[in-house]
Order: C-alpha cells, then structure tokens, then sequence
C-alpha cells in the first residue's frame, strides 16, 4: 500500500510515500502523518490510499504533478511513512474533492486549495491546546483547618474550577489549594482550557417563533430539499429571494433545527465580520455550545479550538465569512449563504476562488441542500433561476405585515442650486434627522468612503497631492491630521505649500465620514453620533463594541460605510439617509449599476423593521437612474434584471460568458508593459476561434503599492475551452523576473 500527499514546504507538489505494515489498517485519506523529506521530517496530509504494495527504499520520494488513481510504477522504491499524528483525519472525503474542483476550476494549485480548508493556526506545528490545572473536591472528611476547611466548602459550593479562578475568587493562594489537594480534599488534574471566542457574552437562550405563511412555506420547501438530497443524491440549490425585514434569518434557524434533528451539521456563511456578532448572538441564543465561530478577527488560539471542536464533532452549527465554508462538518445537511450577492465572498489572492459557487459545489459533494438568501440577487443567481438550475423562494412581505420604508430620491442638483453651494446633507434629510431627535428614534447615515476629505488640492495650480506608489489621490484624515493612501496604507504630513507652484492656497475636496461627523455635531449639537468605518474598528471584537452601544439606545445617529449596509438589525431605527448614491455609479465595471442597487436597497432596509413606520432619503446627482429608481421602489427588480441581462448578452459579459481576468504587475512599467503584451499576444493564438482576448490595457487601478498594473480579458461561454487555453497559457509562461501574473477566474474586481 502507498499514499500520496501533499506537504506544505514542497512548492505545491505532490508525493509519493509508501505504508508500513503496522500502520495499513489505520491509514485512510485525509489523515495528517509524518513523512521523511530530504534530510529531515515533515508534516504531510494524505490525499490519497492506493491499494497496490511496492517495494520501499532508501531513495527520495516520487514527484508526481497531478494525482491520478493508480499506483507508482513498480520501478520506484518510495520512502515509508513515519507516523500518524492523529487517527482522527484533518481532511473529510467531500472537502478533497471539493480542493481538487477549486484547484481545477480556478486554475491554481492544489496546495493553495488545501491551505484553504485548513486554517494556518491549525497547520502550525507550535499551535497547541491550552492546558490549565483543574481543582476537583472531593467527597468526604479530611483532617483540615479552620481556613482549609472554609475553603473547602466554597469550592465544593461552586463544584470546582480552574485553579487560576479560584484563587481570585476566595482570595486565597495557589500553594493554599495545592495543601488542599496533599491532605486529599481535592483533585488537581491538567485539562484542556478552550479559548472561547463567545466566553464574555451574556445570551439568553431563544425559542423558535411563529412564522408567517410565506416563511413556513419556505421552510417547508427547505426541509424537502434536505431530505431529497440525503435520500436521492440530487437537488437544486434553492434561491430564497425575501424582502429586508422578512424574516430570512429566522427560516434558516429553524431549517438547521430540523437538519440537527436528522443528526446531520450545518454551515452559515455571512459575508462581514462586522455583520458576524449579530448573526453569531441569534444562532448561540437558539443552538447554545453547539455553534462554533470562525473568522479572521479571531485569535490564533480560538481559531484553532473552535476547528478542532468541529472536527471532533463538538460543534455540528459552524457561522462565519467565506472560509468557514471549508469547516470539517462531519454529515453536512445545509449549507446557507447569507447576502448571495456579495462581492466579498470572493477571495482576492490565490486560490481565488467564489465561495457562493464553492458552497453549492460542497453542496453537490456532500449531497446537502443548499441556500443562497438576499433581498438583492445577483444577476448570476437570478439568471440560474430563470433557466432552471436553481429553484426560487420567495418572501414578498416583512414580518407581522410590517410596511416597507417610504422612500425619498433627493436630487442633489436642486438642492445646491438653492443653498448655493455643494452641500452634505439636504434640507428634507436634515429636517427628518431633527424629527428623529426630538422622537427619540435612532437612525443610520450611509457614506462608503472614510476619511474627512476625497483630496487635497491646490487652487492656484491645480495640483492633487496623490500616492507615489499608488495612482490614487491621498485621502484627508482630520483625526491625526495626515494625508492617508486607502490602498497602501502610506500617509505623509499636510504640506504648507504646494509643491508645483509654491502657494499655500490648498483646499480639501469631497467629504468622508470623518468630515461628515463634524458637520453632524455642528448641525446638530445634541446628537449622540456614533461612527463606524475602518478607521475606529482596527481593534478586535471593535465592531461588537460599536454596535451593542447603539443597540443600547447610547447613540443616536450611527454613521458608516458599507460595513453597516447590510444584516443590521435595530428596532428603533426610522431613518436612513444615503448621502451619496452615485459613487458606485460610474466605476468602470458593467456591474457598477447591479451593485449600485444591491447597495441602496440593502442600507434601505434597516429603516423600519420594527413597529415603528420608516423613511429612506437617498442623496443622488442621478436621480432618474435605473439603479435609483428601482432602490426608490418606482421600478421593479425584475424590469431591472430583465434591463440588465439584455444589455449582458448582447455584450457578451457574465453570466452568458465565463470571464477571466489576468493581471500582470511589476515594479517595472517597461517590463510590465512587455510582458503585458506578450502575454495578450501568446493567449490570443491559444484562443484564436474559441475565446474573446482583449488587448494588455492599463488597469482602472494602473498603479498599487508600487507595482504597475496591466489586464488582460478573456471571455468565453465554455469553461472547458477556457480552462484548456489557461493551462496552456501557464505551461508556456516563464519566470520573468520582477513579474508576477495572477489569473482570475470568474472575476468580480475589475480595479
């Protein structure tokens, strides 16, 4: 018998390893072992067990480029296996294969796949569990004193503890108890410390609730699809489309109930940290120690306990962004996809891959049903509804009846016409904003840039103060009162003069939510304003902190950026006001209009969503925009999607064509050009008949953290036909020096 492994260290490739004897009965693929490697040993993770027996040696392993089911030629001594660091396997059948898929569709390597599932907290070799000392009572009576004997007592009261506890707890010291152990009143034993991301939350357990008709026919049609895809192998991802406020969130509570009932697991994927304490609260309140969290802003040591929980089958309920996807639920029966429509579920750096896509794939491999909710689909999702591929759910109300939103399209031309300057806030938002006050209600101003100020420029010579190693403008900070890059983090002290022409007579262009906030205190001095953007939530658990403060009435207007767009749930909340809804308009993206929507109806739907009546005003210089009007609700999303999936076919773009988006970047603009074009040119001779190449062009974003930047398109309504030219393509391109080249597929970033 032989395996073949994947080891971290070794460039991506793939070995060849053969199994002792003593260890053939417990081998099994996914397990983590210990292999030899040149001169030393590594840790290895099984890919696969063929059955054939060869001969081992003392020669260095098999390479092998691809993983194939047949067993090394006869002709090669393999070295042995060393170990096997836990009989309990790291890598599930259904997430191999799901690794190979992306590493396939993506065109990345299956190394890059496997780093995916297993998060580096769990591939470290220094990570290990925490261990702390156990105090026990003991039953019985033992020669103690008067002290000795009180403690005693109070430790029997609480039933133990961890011995760090209960010295602070009874002010007492540790060699006290360890005098407590020698008489043999207690037990002092090593045991596992879990690092528990929700240890200082306060939830109260929650009971599943009434549900409206729609929602309990929704309900009903998940419940069938989890059970014809554990019986029949086979079932449509269902696209639960429901209006903000119509309950989603509680239909998929009570569906993940039922798969727990079969004794099946269940992942959550939400697609912001910020939006993960609110959905984490509700599903810990229903699920208790069964949920386990992961995400990024988790320490390495809670990271890695609650993986290994869900490994062991401690957690069967995993909630998190697009990695918690790859958690090793054991017996997966629903896999929910929060906000489907989310440009943050795709992953920017090799294996670049969707995880709304890699969900449903898991889904097909773990025979699982499968749900991808919003009030805003994306055209992709939509489009797979109207040929079949996935089946349609729909909530057409909000909870108890509750009324939508009235909705206001302000037209900022007017409005500055007779205020007779450019102005944050209009006259009928700032009026809705005082009624709100005077009411008591709260409400939510949405601006998706940070900062005080878009740029700085001169007004003589009209000079803007941009990056060095970006091609973006600095952004204004009035808070450390510097010039900040948004894409490399760079920043330099405002200068006095301008550096073209030497006047000071310098102005600050645009405005961000630092300037907003500013201009909130001055028109409104009694306000509460809380903000929320990258800037004051760098620090863990930040988000939770802002939120539960305006959960708790202490704020009232919360100030953000996308980060509170979306998932946010707050019953006092009246009022939203965008105050600018055309940035997104004119990016250089054919999906710019989508998103524009996706983005006002989204922040729309925190208005209201309790007994209280709610208003939207939506600040734009485009009011008579499609996106506009149909997030005013005076057109529908259909006459929308309908709008722009023509204008998609005709131009050949997603979803009617796979497009694939190549970057080529150097610190070099020569070699970045060269390369670039050649590149373009070797790719449209691959392709020539079969794909659509567009010409090495200057990206929107052309320089970034000192690398220029150049892009390449390839379109193509066949995967197949792609994914043959891109592996061509990567065969024939060699290293140039200073150049990287990053393939995209099903790209969602054109910047």
């Amino acid at each position: 018998m032989n395996v073949r492994v994947s080891i971290e260290a070794a460039g991506g490739r793939i070995y060849d390893y053969a199994v002792p004897p003593e260890l053939q009965q417990r081998m099994q693929s996914g397990l983590k072992v210990r292999v030899p490697l040149g001169c030393r040993e590594v840790d290895a993770y099984v890919l696969e067990v063929v059955g054939a027996v060869v001969d081992s040696g003392t020669d260095m392993p098999l390479f092998s480029g691809e993983l194939i089911t047949t067993a090394a030629p006869q002709s090669f001594k393999l070295r042995r296996i060393k170990a096997i660091i836990d009989p309990l396997p790291y890598l599930y059948p259904a997430l191999l294969r799901l690794a190979h898929w992306i590493s396939e569709y993506y065109c990345a390597p299956l190394e890059a796949a496997l780093r995916c599932m297993l998060p580096s907290a769990v591939r470290s070799r220094k990570m290990r569990a925490k261990q702390q000392l156990f105090v026990k009572p003991v039953a019985g009576e033992f020669e103690l004193t008067a002290r000795q004997r009180e403690l005693l007592s109070e430790i029997r009261r609480v039933g133990g503890g961890w011995l760090s506890f209960l010295t602070r707890e009874f002010s007492c010291a540790a060699s006290t108890i360890r005098n407590l152990e020698k008489s043999g009143a207690v037990v002092v034993e090593q045991r596992q410390l879990r690092r528990d991301p929700l240890a200082n939350r306060r939830i109260l357990p929650t009971s599943p609730m009434i549900l409206m008709p729609e929602q309990s026919e929704a309900l009903a049609q998940i419940r069938t699809a989890v059970e014809q895809a554990a019986q029949l192998h086979k079932t449509k991802p269902l696209l639960l489309h429901g209006v903000t406020g119509s309950g989603k969130t509680e239909v998929y509570l009570q569906a993940i109930a039922h798969v727990l009932e079969l004794g099946r697991g269940a992942i959550v994927l939400v697609p912001e940290i910020a939006l993960t304490p609110q959905t984490v609260q509700r599903f810990a309140a229903r699920f208790g120690r069964r949920i386990a969290v992961l995400h990024s802003a988790l320490s390495n040591g809670e990271r890695f306990d609650e993986w290994h929980r869900i490994r062991k089958g401690e957690a069967d309920v995993v909630i998190g962004p697009r990695s918690a996807l790859f958690a090793p639920v054991r017996n997966v029966g629903l896999i929910v996809v929060d906000e489907e429509h989310e440009p943050s579920y795709k992953q920017d750096e090799a294996p670049r891959y969707h995880a709304r896509d890699a969900a449903v794939m898991r889904g097909v491999f773990e025979h699982c049903a499968v749900v991808l909710g919003t009030a805003t689909p994306s055209m992709e999702s939509w489009n797979n509804v109207l040929r079949g591929k996935y089946k349609l759910i729909s909530l057409t109300k909000r909870v108890s009846d509750r009324a939508m939103p009235d909705v206001y399209i302000v037209d900022m031309r007017r409005e500055n016409s007779a205020g007779g300057h450019a102005m944050i806030f209009s006259k009928p938002l700032l009026n809705a904003l005082k009624e709100r006050l005077e009411r008591g209600e709260q409400s939510i101003l949405f601006l998706n840039r940070r900062g005080f100020s878009n740029s700085l420029q001169c007004s003589g010579c009209g000079y803007v103060f941009a990056c060095d190693e970006c091609s973006v403008a600095f952004t204004y900070h009035l808070e450390d009162s510097c010039l900040r890059c948004h894409v490399c983090g760079g920043w330099r002290h405002v200068p006095a003069l301008c550096p073209e022409c030497g006047e000071p007579v310098l102005k600050y262009a645009g405005y961000g939510t630092q300037r907003v906030e500013k201009a909130l205190r001055s028109c409104l001095p009694r306000a509460r304003v809380l903000r929320m953007d990258a800037d004051v939530t760098t620090r863990k658990s930040s988000h939770e902190e802002l939120l539960s403060i305006f959960k708790a009435r202490q704020a009232d207007i919360l100030l953000g950026t996308q980060m509170i767009a979306k998932g946010l749930d707050f019953p006092n909340v009246t009022l939203v006001g965008v105050l600018n809804a055309d940035m997104s308009l004119h990016m250089p993206d054919f999906r710019a209009a989508e998103r524009t929507w996706q983005l006002l109806a989204q922040v729309s739907g925190r208005a209201g969503r309790a007994h209280l009546p709610g208003e939207v005003f939506i600040q734009t210089y485009s009011p008579d925009h499609p996106s506009v009007r149909v997030a005013g609700g005076y057109e529908s999303f259909e006459t929308l999607a309908r709008r722009e999936l023509a204008e998609r076919r005709e131009g050949g773009y997603p979803p009617f064509t796979h497009m694939v988006c190549i970057t080529v970047r150097s610190r070099s603009e020569e070699r970045c050009v060269l390369t670039a074009r050649s590149c373009a040119r070797l790719l449209a001779e691959k392709g020539r008949g079969r794909l659509i190449v567009s010409d090495a062009m200057p990206a929107p974003l052309a320089k970034a953290r000192g690398y220029y930047r150049f892009q390449i398109l390839l379109r193509s309504a066949s995967m197949k036909v792609m994914s043959a030219v891109l592996r061509d393509f990567m065969e024939c391109q060699g290293a140039v020096n200073d150049v990287k080249i990053a393939v995209d597929v099903d790209a969602v970033n054109m910047m």
